[in-house]
């Protein structure tokens, strides 16, 4: 009985081990299959919610931000490399992607509440919309955008100008693809944000610091050496095309003079106890030589330059429109205005290789220019070869550039505002000591309240001015301010304290019609008067301007820039071309002026 028990109890024992285990392998392959079902379908429903066609599929996203997309490269490129809703909006570390899901149940709500369910209802809540995703973006460092473009992997060769120098900002200062990057694949509304709130939004974190590739810096050294050499190709393309030129010129003369003569030769004379001198030949028409007439006694005598083997640099000149010093300075109207006013960079380290677009959007009203002050058909940029040379005692400058047909302005009776001048050119010099001359050239002296600005006072011409003339200047407009200082003139004294102080821009100033030459400078205005003198000559070949200036380089005059040969000065010009008066010109950039220096972008070369 003993033995059947145990036997008996054996036996139940292995059994029930057994259907215990088949029970528990049951189980864990049942909730295995589940799980596996489970899981496959909450993955494919959550996959199928981050699709394009189930974010659009609601037509408060189909009618308004869907079809700013579309025209975007992240839709349509040419690599064909299409970025969707989800790969800016949903993160891609699943515990981020759930809370991103659980957050998206209240945007759930709204659509069921009808909050933003028409266009005027959307572009109400727009700017609050977006204001979270900026927040959202810059508190992750940029997570989404850096599922596809990673800092570290950019290269500059293939980069603009503008993004090379703000990316390297960016590793630099600790800045974020959403500080720069906002709208770009929607409605821009930054301009929209108070200048506080772009201010916290946009400011570098620390945190965000990243060391400069390697990869990267060699990139920027081959860009220079790029740049360097196409300058050098471009310089010497130029001197064979004036050589070219020259020389077709010479042999049209020699043509000439031997048709002269030979029509002597064979004349009939008819006096012949009178005896006959050879005739100077005439110069062509295609070349008419422009002297000053009214220059002062002092004036510098014109040179000998060998203009042959002076280095020339290309400087395109842009239209400005209505791009005032407190515009640039205003983050809302202007991207570069942190990396300006924070990091000290200079127009010229992000525009220099961009001016003819600029130009361009801006004469044809794109941005910067009423469409009521529009010129049809004015050039939107001047390219200039500069070219600078010395000889100790006085500054060479030569500029050469392309003259173009009347274009009548239509808010102008005759079409001409200055009848008496086809073209005016104008230069501007100052140290470091002027504020913003070091990184903007002449531009600080352009204010939103000069003359033909928006901000012009009425019954009130305002010229240009320097901000150490005034006691304040507005900046940012707040509060429907008017921007720019005209009434915020210091006293007297204060003027000629600034005065003394150096504070001023010298600018001359040389008039292709009238053929006057004027020498001043700016700062509490525009001052054509008081200058040493700078001796001028123009001519016109053909349809090409050539304008050479003589200035010596030390004066005792007020008003007047000395230059020494170690020292660097900022440089500035401007063209008023076709009869233009006031702001419808064209300006160049700020650029560093030196002596026997190949550092700098002109450099006056001894001969």
């Amino acid at each position: 009985m003993a033995t059947n028990t145990s036997a008996t109890t054996k036996k139940f024992g292995f059994f029930s081990r057994r259907v215990t285990k088949n029970i528990t392998m049951s189980a864990a392959l049942l909730f295995f299959m589940l799980g596996v079902i489970f899981w496959g379908g909450f993955n494919t429903a959550m996959e199928a919610t981050n699709t394009l066609e189930f974010c659009t599929s609601c037509h408060e996203m189909e009618e308004n931000v869907y079809q700013e997309y579309k025209p975007s490269i992240h839709h349509s490129n040419r690599s064909g490399v299409r970025a969707t809703c989800s790969d800016c909006h949903v993160p891609k570390p699943w515990i981020h992607k759930m809370v991103r899901k659980v957050q998206a149940s209240n945007e759930v709500l709204h659509k069921v509440l009808g909050t933003i369910d028409t266009p005027e209802k959307f572009n109400q809540k727009r700017l609050t919309l977006a204001k979270h995703v900026w927040k959202s973006m810059k508190e992750t460092d940029s997570r989404e955008c850096r599922n596809c473009h990673n800092f570290e992997s950019m290269n500059p060769v293939f980069q603009k100008p503008r993004a090379r120098k703000q990316h390297l900002n960016a590793f630099e200062t600790g800045q974020t693809c959403i500080d720069c990057h906002k709208g770009i694949a929607h409605k821009n509304i930054r301009d929209q944000l108070t200048d506080e709130e772009l201010e916290e939004l946009e400011k570098p974190n620390p945190a965000f610091i990243r060391e400069v590739p390697k990869m990267y810096l060699d990139g920027m050294k081959q860009v220079a050496q790029q740049e360097k050499e196409a300058e050098e190709k471009a310089a010497k393309e130029k001197a064979k095309l004036r050589e070219k030129k020259k020389n077709a010129e010479i042999a049209t003369q020699e043509r000439i003079d031997k048709a002269v003569k030979a029509a002597l030769a064979t004349a009939v004379v008819a006096a012949p106890s009178v005896a006959s001198e050879p005739l100077s030949a005439t110069p062509s028409s295609s070349t008419s030589e422009v002297t000053p007439t009214a220059t002062p006694s002092t004036t510098p005598p014109s040179s000998n330059i060998n203009w042959g083997t002076v280095p020339s640099r290309e400087i395109t000149l842009f239209y400005p429109g209505q791009a005032s010093m407190e515009w640039m300075l205003t983050g809302k109207d202007h991207g570069g205005a942190r990396p300006f006013v924070k990091l000290g960079d200079r127009c010229f380290n992000c525009h220099d290789k961009e001016t003819a677009k600029m130009g361009e959007k801006i004469v044809t009203g794109e941005k910067l220019e009423p469409q009521e002050t529009l010129i049809p058909g004015k050039r939107g940029s001047i390219p200039v070869i500069v070219q600078a040379s010395h000889d100790n005692d006085n500054l060479y400058m030569r500029f050469e550039w392309e003259n173009t047909e009347h274009t009548p302005v239509p808010f102008v009776d005759g079409g001409k505002m200055d009848a008496d001048n086809p073209v005016k050119l104008a230069i501007m010099f100052a140290t470091d000591d002027v504020q913003y001359a070091k990184q903007a050239g002449c531009w600080g002296t352009c204010h939103h309240d000069a003359n033909g600005m928006p901000h012009a006072p009425a019954d009130t011409k305002v010229t240009k001015y320097i901000g150490e003339s005034r006691t304040k200047i507005e900046v940012k407009g707040r509060r429907g301010k008017k921007r720019g200082g005209w009434d915020k003139r210091k006293t007297d004294d204060e003027i000629a304290t600034e005065m003394s102080a150096g504070h001023y821009m010298d600018i001359i100033r040389f008039k292709l019609g009238k053929n006057e030459s004027e020498d001043g400078h700016i700062l509490a205005e525009r001052s054509m008067e008081g200058g040493q003198g700078t001796g001028f000559t123009a001519s016109l070949n053909g349809d090409t301007w050539v304008v050479e200036l003589t200035r010596k380089l030390k004066s005792d005059k007020a008003g007047d820039v000395s230059m020494k040969m170690d020292k660097v000065y900022n440089f500035g010009f401007a063209i008023h071309d076709d009869h233009t008066n006031g702001r419808y010109h064209h300006v160049s950039l700020g650029y560093k002026l030196g002596f026997d220096n190949d550092q700098v972008e002109v450099n006056a070369t001894k001969q």
